[in-house]
């Protein structure tokens, strides 16, 4: 037995689901394993699992899910914790992702669409707490990675000064465009980190996952996340209607709402090409190489917008298209 599972053991042995039976779920992207513990009663809760050797922290997703349930929405009720050791109990919110429901019964798109939509109007009404700003020089570096990881794991060697050139002229359009009162911006807000909850009602429809990264940030970050998602294909009336129905609920100036989702949607597409080309090689997971080629479409879309033209040339110049080939390249 691990020094982890003695650990993890003697933290449950506190609880009283000690005696319920464990089971692994699907894990993500970083070093957390989450398990599902079911009792004889036929409840369950969820542990996470997050060492802070691997650089976990579970501070963040308490201090996150407590705010955003004050707020009315659906982010798991913590349980019980060991904050030392890295280890939750959290509410079990089920199964039902969005992507599955949409999979199962493809009539309830729209709904969930317009749910998740509403849950972030709701949200960015609500008192921001103290967070650290994810302003334009940390997102023109973020965009960066798909020069300095996407770009140089294909075509080997890499290019600094590029690099640094597309940054800098990429954080004077941010500047320019991507403007306002902050919010709270999740970050992680798509089909695979939401689930339904027809149960419920309103917002609280909508539940939480993966929220412990967030900063405070531009209103329109989340909505872009959830309708040019990486993992699944939004309809196109979906995401136009979306974006209509946040700026109608919110009030918000249109133009600008706009510009702005379309310079954030390059900015996080950029970001995702880098991370996953980084997960590839770098982590040995090599299955998010194969969601590229949608990433490629969303930012190559956005890239028309004029607010982009310092950098489309460059960008278009720079970055290989996601052939077959190329992104074999990509691969471990």
């Amino acid at each position: 037995m691990t020094d982890r599972n003695t650990l993890c053991e003697s933290f449950l042995s506190a609880t009283p689901y000690a005696a319920w039976q464990r089971g692994l779920l699907a894990g993500d992207a970083s070093n957390r394993r989450y398990e599902r513990l079911a009792g004889a009663d036929g409840k369950s809760v969820v542990l996470m699992d997050a060492p802070p050797e691997k650089g976990e922290d579970v501070r963040p997703f308490i201090r996150i899910a407590e705010y955003l349930r004050a707020q009315g929405l659906s982010a798991p009720e913590i349980l019980a914790r060991d904050v030392e050791h890295g280890f939750l109990l959290l509410e079990d919110l089920g199964d039902d992702l969005y992507a599955r429901v949409i999979l199962r019964e493809p009539v309830l798109e729209k709904e969930l669409y317009e749910a998740a939509t509403d849950a972030l109007v709701a949200l960015h009404q609500a008192p921001i707490p103290d967070l650290e700003p994810y302003g334009p020089r940390m997102m023109a570096e973020m965009a960066g990675l798909a020069l300095s990881k996407y770009r140089d794991g294909i075509l080997g060697g890499q290019d600094p000064k590029l690099q640094s050139r597309f940054e800098d002229q990429f954080e004077d359009i941010l500047r320019e465009t991507v403007k306002g009162d902050p919010v709270l911006v999740q970050r992680d807000y798509h089909a695979e980190n939401l689930l339904w909850l027809p149960a419920r009602e309103g917002v609280a429809r909508v539940g939480l996952l993966d929220f412990q990264d967030a900063r405070s940030g531009h209103r329109v970050y989340d909505l872009v996340s959830l309708l040019q998602d990486a993992r699944r294909d939004v309809p196109a009336g979906i995401e136009m209607q979306m974006i209509s129905r946040y700026i109608t609920a919110a009030g918000t100036d249109e133009s600008g709402f706009r510009t702005a989702y379309t310079v954030l949607g390059v900015q996080r597409n950029l970001r995702i090409l880098g991370v996953f080309a980084r997960l590839s090689q770098e982590y040995g997971k090599p299955h998010y190489v194969d969601l590229i080629p949608r990433v490629w479409d969303h930012f190559i879309r956005g890239l028309e917008h004029p607010a982009l033209a310092p950098v489309a040339d460059l960008l278009r110049e720079s970055l290989p298209a996601p052939t077959p080939e190329n992104l074999d390249k990509l691969r471990p």
